[in-house]
């Protein structure tokens, strides 16, 4: 039982895919209020230096969720008075806020302030919510609407700061954070650009279509149309409905050549929804995108689209 729950979470805080002939169905437009928040709400911030480094200090803070509870995350501040570049960064789901941290430090040597909020299934009781209710699936439809309604929330408190120039704002997601990256661009629109990593379109390639063994075996223990039905209800708010609408806003879009999640067709069915302009990189690396080039290469996007300085990748 351990491990089928360890496996349900990974499996549910990837993004999702599907690979279908017809034109998705939802529409963005009517999906966007489902993110809608009261900006007005003070955050609350709490803020604590845990580490300085060469370049910069990291801070442990929390703000107020509009969902109730107070959102964890970690925020890294350059040296000097700015205005800088600013970063959201949103972490893929079987993760943590930490992963992004050597990045982001990485980004303040550059000139930019970095946020990596938690979500919501990352946090203690009684505000911990965490999302393998198949048979409940409006549950975690709520789940995923209060994370990205979370990131929202952080972009206003990185606006809020008087040393981030507002026009130099971008968006860097990570599986599910690539999800949610998507529905940002097109409901949000305050980044300058996206980066999405790893980010597929529909839930029904994962549950319904994934080849992953563990995932094979995980059907066969389900009540029939139950993940069909999780599918549909949750399908609203899957990134296929958003990607297109991202224009302007520039998309880099990065992949694995070795995804186990879920196969090329996939990949391409996402790029071929994602609107213009675009760029599409490939590794030959796993889900987790850990070459040294996908770094590169995000580090290169974020230069040209948020000014940020060149600095090398790696220092002694």
């Amino acid at each position: 039982m351990r491990y089928l729950s360890c496996f349900l979470i990974l499996v549910l805080v990837a993004p999702f895919a599907a690979q279908t002939a017809a034109k998705p169905t939802g529409d963005s437009e009517t999906a966007a209020y489902l993110f809608n928040y009261d900006p007005k709400q003070p955050l609350d911030i709490h803020d604590k230096i845990i580490e300085e480094f060469d370049g910069g200090a990291l801070h442990d803070i929390t703000y107020t969720s509009p969902k109730g509870g107070p959102v964890a995350a970690y925020l890294i501040v350059p040296t000097g008075k700015g205005p800088f570049a600013a970063v959201l960064f949103g972490h893929w789901g079987n993760g943590t806020r930490a992963e992004f941290i050597p990045e982001a430090k990485l980004y303040a040597r550059a000139g930019a302030v970095s946020l990596i909020p938690d979500y919501p299934w990352d946090r203690p009781q009684p505000w911990h919510k965490t999302p393998d209710h198949f048979d409940k699936p409006e549950v975690d439809r709520e789940i995923e609407i209060q994370a990205v309604v979370d990131l929202r929330r952080g972009i206003d408190l990185l606006l809020a700061r008087s040393d981030v120039d507002p026009k130099r704002l971008a968006y860097v997601g990570h599986s599910y954070g690539a999800q949610w990256g998507s529905i940002l661009s097109a409901v949000d629109r305050r980044m300058k650009t996206s980066v999405l990593m790893a980010g597929v379109a529909e839930m029904a390639d994962i549950l319904l279509r994934s080849d992953d063994p563990g995932m094979v075996d995980f059907r066969k223990t389900q009540p029939a149309g139950q993940l069909e039905k999780y599918s549909l209800v949750t399908g609203d708010i899957d990134a296929i409905h958003f990607v297109g609408k991202a224009a302007p806003i520039p998309l880099l879009l990065q992949f694995a050549n070795y995804e186990q999640y879920f196969d090329k067709t996939s990949m391409e069915h996402y790029v071929a929804a994602a609107s213009d302009p675009k760029k599409v990189l490939y590794y030959d690396t796993g889900h987790d995108l850990n070459d040294p080039q996908a770094l590169e290469d995000r580090y290169d996007w974020l230069v040209k689209f948020i000014s940020l300085r060149r600095e090398p990748v790696l220092t002694r």
